[in-house]
This record gives structure tokens, sequence and C-alpha cells, in this order.
């Protein structure tokens, strides 16, 4: 079945982004309609898509160099594009739609809905993508349009650096995947995803039956780390996962976004969507699999020692892709999309429910001057709570069936990383407790806890929408249609009795800890500081990249300008000066002059 739908989905949010851009910035209410407009028309031609199954769309050649090499602009439709579109535009949706309220009263709104559509025509043109170099133009377009929407509020520096450092970080994770999509490309051939995965396990010499695969694994295992790297940096693996808790920086609806099934997903995207080379090569998937679990157990160590609430979230992203990650090196993509799709629904909830709070406290995020908030915000309390307890894994709320699957799967494979998986499964149940206890629990801790009153309905309606898929998505009945769901042969009462016993030890734990306390019970200092890796980055770039800036600095300045340029000026300069000293304008002076001059040539012309 071939369709233009597609295309239709796709170029919805950058004609939205190119009016808003030329015509109609002077109208904050006008840009945001049409952004929100163009969003839906991308969410119901998704809908469609998905509901008839297409699979081909139209397509063209986009470059051509001599007939050697051609980049077609082309789509992939299978099932797991189609569920993206769904979940990226559906999400995408809400967030808008949830937009209007939160940001009614910016002076800068349009220029937020022109981003914010850009952003989405580039997260649906990576899912949409049928080839490397396709799919990396939209990947580099979300990550400059992620720095324009981080960056929003730039009049302010810790925005603007921000912004900064989820670009530069994300462009060192970008070269490696670049590099990886060139060594894939040397040793096949070709860009589009079809194509490949034959001509890399095609025969290298036919008449020894070689293969690429059995004479080179360390090449392949080389590309496939490579190509890991694009994902490190947009799913905020370790040590490229310090960008993503500093972009809470911008406005929490941006926050959602990229959090939930948008920017940091599309790294864990990407990793299905080439499996088969990824599969390829048990090195490269043992590495991506302890890199994936210690990115989830260093995000839930530092979110139990974080008092932000958006930053809290932060880390239990990255705690989350982190186990998304873990399944992807551990064979099962089907797992990996699970989760993700799972988590799309209640990490959105957790920080459209936070930016709730948070306007309704005047812009407050610590959580220590909070307290009591399910009495005035009893609608934002409940939808907070439900994506809580399907973040900590709780039955039957969604993440406990996408999670579970994933330390089933750990259970099967490799049982060091089932205990690490098994330890931050507890630790997450802590860290979410404590936020629900301290936040919403005990007494108001200062006078906009006091005050605070209920979100306006603009932004209450998508908390409701997105609490009923963070409870309804995991059941196998829904989500079945969406989603592969994976199909694990560990037993299964052992592995969520575990999880459901690290669950009850984390939540009590934390209820024993911080129920009626005003101050922080512990404070551990290697945790808040983010256990020094971001110092150790600022040390590095300090001692390396700015000392070089500040040698170069002096060798500009003190050598080359003060020395050569300024010091030929200068003598120049001087010299001149020393012949106006001589332009006295006096007949008797210039007479002496000459005769001076006569008598040294006189001189010179006898005696030498």
């Amino acid at each position: 079945m071939n369709s233009t739908l597609p295309w239709i989905v796709l170029l919805s949010p950058l004609l939205s982004a190119g009016v808003i851009t030329l015509f109609t910035q002077r109208s904050r209410t006008l840009s945001a309609s049409i952004s929100v407009a163009a969003v839906l028309v991308s969410f119901l031609g998704a809908c469609v898509i998905f509901a008839r199954g297409d699979t081909s769309a139209a397509s063209f050649t986009w470059l051509s160099f001599a007939g050697v090499f051609s980049v077609p602009f082309g789509f992939v439709l299978d099932w797991l594009s189609r569920m993206m579109l769904v979940l990226v535009s559906g999400v995408g949706a809400a967030i808008h739609v949830y937009s209007l309220g939160y940001m009614r009263d910016d002076p800068g709104k349009s220029r937020y809905f022109a981003a914010l559509s850009l952003f989405m025509f580039a997260m649906l043109g990576i899912v949409l993508a049928n080839n490397f170099v396709m799919l990396f133009v939209f990947w580099e377009l979300v990550g400059f349009t992620s720095y324009v929407l981080i960056g929003h509020w730039f009049e302010r520096d810790s925005a603007a650096d921000a912004a900064n450092k989820a670009f530069i970080t994300t462009r060192i994770g970008d070269f490696g995947f670049m590099l990886g999509i060139l060594t894939i490309w040397m040793a096949t051939g070709s860009i589009v995803f079809t194509e490949i995965a034959p001509r890399l396990f095609a025969a290298a010499n036919p008449s020894d039956g070689g293969s690429i695969l059995s004479a080179h694994p360390a090449f392949l295992t080389v590309a496939a780390l490579l190509i890991f790297c694009g994902a490190a940096g947009k799913s905020a693996q370790f040590p490229l996962h310090v960008w993503l808790p500093d972009a809470m920086e911008g406005p929490t609806p941006i926050s959602a976004l990229i959090h939930a099934a948008t920017m940091v997903a599309a790294g864990v995207y990407m990793l299905v969507r080439v499996g088969f080379i990824i599969q390829a090569s048990p090195t490269a998937l043992l590495v991506i699999a302890w890199i994936g679990t210690i990115t989830a157990l260093l995000g839930a160590l530092i979110a139990t020692q974080q008092n932000d609430i958006k930053r809290i979230l932060a880390y239990s992203t990255l705690s989350q892709l982190g186990y998304m990650v873990m399944a992807v090196g551990l064979t099962s993509n089907n797992a990996a999309i699970f989760h993700l799709f799972t988590h799309a629904f209640f990490k959105a909830l957790l920080f459209l429910a936070a930016g709730s709070v948070i306007v309704a406290l005047h812009h407050e995020q610590d959580i220590w001057k909070m307290g009591g908030l399910r009495r005035n915000l009893r609608i934002t309390f409940v939808t907070f709570l439900v994506g809580a307890l399907a973040l900590m894994g709780a039955p039957p709320f969604s993440g406990f069936f996408s999670k579970d699957a994933i330390l089933a799967l750990a259970y099967e494979r490799n049982m060091p990383i089932f205990v690490f998986a098994l330890g931050t499964a507890f630790l997450t149940a802590f860290y979410s407790t404590r936020l629900l206890v301290i936040a919403f629990f005990g007494k108001p801790r200062s006078d906009v806890a006091r005050l605070g009153k209920e979100s306006p309905l603009v932004m209450i309606v998508p908390l409701l929408v997105l609490a009923i898929f963070a409870l309804l998505g995991g059941f196998a009945g829904s989500s079945r249609h969406f989603v592969v769901l994976p199909e694990e042969t560990a037993i299964f009462s052992v592995v969520p009795a575990l999880a459901i016993l690290a669950l009850l030890l984390g939540a009590g734990l934390a209820i024993a800890v911080y129920k009626n306390r005003a101050t922080e019970r512990f404070d551990i200092d290697v945790l808040r500081r983010r256990l020094y890796i971001d110092d150790f980055y600022q040390w590095l770039i300090s001692s390396t990249q700015e000392m070089l800036a500040r040698v170069s600095a002096f060798i500009d300045r003190g050598l080359i300008d003060a020395g050569a340029v300024r010091g030929a000026g200068t003598g120049t300069w001087s010299f001149g000066a020393l012949l106006r000293l001589i332009q006295v304008g006096n007949l008797q002076a210039y007479a002496f002059l000459f005769g001076l001059g006569i008598v040294a040539l006189i001189y010179f012309a006898v005696f030498r």
C-alpha cells in the first residue's frame, strides 16, 4: 500500500514552524494554535497509518553522485516505526496542549511553539528514515532544536549553559556515530537499512566462503560501538549522561518532551532499528549491556540525594534509559521497546504533574519547600502518584510489566547484571517514595505550599489522559496492539516476587526515614555532587582545552600582537618620530646638517 500520508505526518510540523517563524511571531495565541493544530494532524495521520498497517510510502532520490552513491529520501513503515509515530505524535500532542496553559504568559511563546514544531518534525523524521544519512540529518536537527528549547530562557546564564552543555556533549557521541556510519558504508557500500544486512554478512571472498563477520569480527565490533556512541549521547548513557539533568533549565513541558518519547528515546529506537548490526558482535553487546547497567545504577544513586523535583525525575530518566539499553545489550529489542513504550507515558505524566506543582507554587522546585500538597492539588497528586507507582514498577501499573520483562531477561542471561538491576529497582522505589513523602505529605513548609491552587483545566486534562495510559499501558490486552511483547522463559514467579520485595523494601525505608521530617536525614556529598563526574569533566576541560586556549592567547597577544605586529608598528612610529626631530624648519640647521653630511662624505672618501 503506497501512501502519501507519512509525508503529511512528517511535514505538518515543519509547515507550522515555517508559518510561525515567518508570519505569526507577533501573535502568540495564533502561533500556539497553529503549532497545536499541526501536531494533531500528525497524530491523526499516524493513527490512520497504524490502523491501516501501511508498509510503504512515496520516496525519491535525494542525492546522487555519478551513479556511484545515492541517498534516497524514503520511509520505513513496519510495526516499530508505526508504533513510534503514534507514540511520538501522541505524547507530543499532549505536551502541546499542556503548553497552552504552562506558557500562556511567556513573552517568547511564539518562538517556543515554532521550535517545538521543528523538534517534532525532526523526531518524526528519525522514526521514518530508511537510511543512515537521512536519519543522521534528522538526528542532528533534533540536537539543534533541543539546544534551542533547553535554552528558551536564554537570558538566564544557567539555561544558556545547560543548552551549550547538552549540545556539545551530544555532539561528542554524534561524532562517533558518524564514524560508525562511514565504517558501515565502507564495509557494505550502502547506507539503506534493508540493503546493509545482506551485504554485511555476504561472502567477502566467495572462493573460500569467508565473510566480513568471520574474517573481521573486530571490525564489526568497532562499527557497532561507534554507532552506539550516537545512542550514548542522545540517550544520555554513561559517560555522556551529564547533559540530561542540566536540561531541566528549559520549560517543564520541554523536559517532559525530551525525557518521555522523543529525544532520549531516539537513541534506544536507533539501536533497535539497526539491531542486526549490534547483535552481530557479542563483544559490543556485552559492552552495551554493562554501560546500560552502570547508567541505571548511577542515575538511581544520584537521584536519592537530589532536592529539585525536576532533577529527581531527570536522574530517574537516566536510570530507566539504562534499563532499556541493558535490554538491547542482552539481545532483547522487544523488551527495550516495551519499556520505552510504557516509560513514555509515565515519565511524561511525572514531568507534567511536576510542572503543575511548579506553576501552583509560583515556580518553586525545591521539594523541601513543599509539603502537604495533596490537600490543595488533589488531581495533580493523584496523577503524580500514578506516575510514581508506574516508575517504581508497582503492579498493576504499566512500569511493572515492562521492567519485569527486563529483570527476567537479566535473570536468564547475566546474573551479575540482574543483581545490579534489582538493586536499581530498590533505589527507584526509595527515591520515588522519598519525593512523594516530602512533597505531598506532612505539613506545608512554606507559604507557597500552603496557598498553592490546582492548575487550569488545559493542564489537568493531559495529566488525566496520560495517567490512564500509565495505569493500563502495560497490560498485554492493550500493549500487544502496539509492541511485540517479549517472551522470556525465566521463572516468572521468582523475578516478580524479588522485584516486588525490592519495591516494598525501598518504599518502606523511604517512608520510615522521611515521614514528618523537615530536613534531609542524610547528606551524602559524593551523591549530591553527582559522584564528582561533572567536577572531573570541568577539571579536564580546564586543564586541557582552557589551558590550550590560554597558551594560544599568550602566543597570539603576547608574541604575535605585541612582538611582531605591535613591535613593527612601534618601530616604524619611533623611526618616524626620529625623522620628525630632524625636520625642525630652520634654514641654519639645515645648512649645518648639509655641511656635516659633506664632511662625513669627504672623510669616508679620503680615509676609506
